[in-house]
């Protein structure tokens, strides 16, 4: 078993006398096979949680609109009757009882018109936000091209809309955006930058991007090793590590090149 979880096959071959193919047939086998069957069971009684976006940005003929999701985004305001109630209480005899209930009425009246205005403020700011990050992204959100992602830190947000760090940061870790390539959280079109041999910033999805693809693109038999990885995105200009090169794999959830291989 520890053989075969560290797929050193080689090994199995010689112990148990067998060639490449037996071995591939046992292999794929195995892995129609459940180690845990009760899981199923427990899985087919979660609820699926389906993910309403915030922001919806279209894309016309190759011009960016956005809006905010109006399903997110109440429209609300102060019912008549209580301003209603408010003329009558106001034009009844000046009791004592009557004054109170006219402070009272207007108190509350004066408590929802500002709970509308914080709400029409903070869908202010989610959408110059919002808008901020389309038009500095705007490239990548014309394709969903990975490639044409610039480099962006919650800072160069900021600066840009005149608000706090702290204030784009919890826009960027709750908020999603409909796109015509799929839905995506805020947080993730953030990633730092790397630079070319040309001294060119690019941005770290870029780079794991050309690096997810060019493991997709390996010979299975033969992965690719975090050095050889290193040496195509060195040769594609990106000055890059090896052990950033090994941090971006596993920030992909790739395994290492010995537990990728197959026979």
């Amino acid at each position: 078993m520890d053989e075969f979880s560290k797929k050193h096959y080689d090994k199995i071959e010689r112990r148990l006398d067998v060639d490449s193919d037996e071995l591939r047939e046992a292999i794929n086998e195995i892995l129609k096979l459940d180690p845990k069957p009760g899981n199923s069971f427990s899985d087919s009684q979660k609820s699926t949680q389906h993910i309403i976006p915030d922001f919806i940005i279209a894309n016309n003929d190759g011009i960016l609109e956005l809006s905010l999701n109006s399903r997110n985004m109440p429209d609300l305001k102060v019912s008549k009757t209580y301003n209603e109630m408010l003329r009558e209480y106001s034009r009844s005899k000046t009791s004592k009882g009557n004054k109170e209930a006219v402070q009272f009425v207007k108190q509350k009246i004066e408590s929802a018109k500002w709970f509308i205005d914080a709400l029409r403020q903070r869908n202010d700011t989610l959408y110059v936000t919002m808008h901020t990050i389309m038009e500095y992204q705007y490239e990548y959100f014309l394709e969903g091209d990975e490639t044409k992602m610039r480099p962006m830190i919650l800072k160069d947000i900021a600066d840009i809309v005149g608000l706090d760090i702290s204030t784009v940061s919890r826009v960027a870790n709750s908020k999603y955006v409909q796109t015509h390539f799929g839905t995506f959280l805020l947080k993730s079109f953030f990633s730092e930058s790397l630079s070319t041999d040309s001294g060119e910033e690019v941005s770290t999805r870029e780079v794991k991007k050309i690096l997810e693809d060019a493991i997709g693109a390996e010979t299975k038999g033969k992965p690719l090793t975090d050095d050889k990885l290193t040496k195509i995105l060195q040769g594609k200009g990106y000055n890059i590590a090896r052990r950033t090169v090994a941090k971006y794999r596993e920030q992909l959830n790739i395994p290492v090149a010995r537990l990728r291989k197959e026979i």
